[in-house]
């Protein structure tokens, strides 16, 4: 199936969720926050979240500076 993550098409599998798909792109999984469809999506809903076709999906990730 297809989503939208950060503006992209990305094919990822039928029975996808927030955390594999956090998991995959960000192994240490720290520093990131999740919104879909422009709701975010706790950290605690990542593991039983499932993903839908054509979800619109922002990640994001904390960096450092001054």
């Amino acid at each position: 199936m297809e989503i939208i993550l950060n503006g992209q098409a990305k094919q990822i599998a039928v029975t996808y969720t927030v955390g594999q798909l956090v998991s995959e792109l960000f192994p240490s999984g720290k520093g990131i926050a999740v919104a879909i469809n422009q709701s975010v999506v706790p950290k605690s809903e990542w593991p039983t979240r499932q993903l839908s076709p054509n979800d619109q999906i922002t990640l994001i990730t904390a960096t450092q500076g001054g």
